[in-house]
């Protein structure tokens, strides 16, 4: 068995960010390696294997990152913490990045840094006995080189009215990411429409600010837009969990022919 290129699909995925339209991809709640196959056929420019809102454990993860690999398919792994071990073992399993929930201090995003970059630039532990490193086969200077010049794409989750000023916070990072769920729960339910729509625009305006690309979720393409979400350039559609189970409520609600 082959490995893929993990710094070319961080590359790729880099690209897409830029490329004037949304690179759509989903979440991965479901330990299958079917759905990463399904995922790459179907056209997401990435996915992001879910270990918040899941029962996918650390060893489902690095399976469909492994995977998501030997299919040329970016996968992010979420994260409700930085876990500077557990984020080491994925990475080096090939995830093409770390998306953190939660996101709320400058120091978090520090510690996402620190545990994602090699020294001088963070605190991550170096080995070449991993698939990201191609077992070895490469000198290290060599891995070394590829990982500073393609590092692990990183994306914070904004859910909070309450955070540090949101330029700094996310001025490090890939993405600045709108949980727009959970920020309607934090200003209150029933969030007034035009209150959320403001946080969602302010989230957006400080990836710009930071010159990082803004994302978010929607539960289809089509409402995207009504989420403030018309410009991300990194856009998480529903789940695979969400799409399988609207295929079955669609199918046993038809008549039988």
């Amino acid at each position: 068995m082959t490995t893929g290129d993990v710094h070319l699909s961080r590359r790729r995925l880099r690209a897409a960010l830029t490329a004037g339209k949304p690179a759509v991809g989903t979440f991965l709640k479901l330990a299958s390696p079917d759905v990463v196959e399904l995922a790459a056929a179907a056209g997401f420019v990435f996915v992001v294997v879910d270990l918040e809102h899941s029962t996918l454990t650390e060893r489902d993860a690095v399976g469909l990152v492994r995977h998501a690999d030997l299919c040329g398919l970016p996968a992010l792994v979420r994260v409700p913490e930085v876990d500077a071990a557990a984020v080491n073992r994925l990475l080096e399993a090939g995830a093409a990045g770390v998306q953190l929930s939660m996101l709320t201090r400058v120091a978090q995003t520090e510690a996402l840094v620190a545990a994602t970059r090699f020294a001088p630039a963070g605190r991550r532990s170096v080995s070449l006995a991993n698939r990201a490193a191609r077992f070895g086969a490469a000198p290290l200077a060599g891995f070394l080189r590829s990982e500073r010049d393609d590092p692990p794409v990183l994306v914070g989750q904004i859910e909070t009215a309450r955070t540090d000023p949101l330029p700094e916070l996310v001025a490090a990072l890939d993405v600045c990411f709108v949980g727009s769920t959970d920020l309607a729960v934090d200003l209150g339910l029933p969030a007034d429409p035009a209150m959320l729509r403001a946080a969602v625009d302010r989230v957006g305006e400080a990836a710009r600010t930071a010159s990082v690309a803004f994302g978010g979720w929607a539960p289809s393409r089509g409402a995207a837009a009504g989420l403030g979400l018309g410009d991300a350039g990194y856009l998480m559609v529903g789940s695979d969990l969400q799409l399988l189970a609207a295929g079955l409520r669609a199918a046993a609600g038809e008549e039988c022919q």
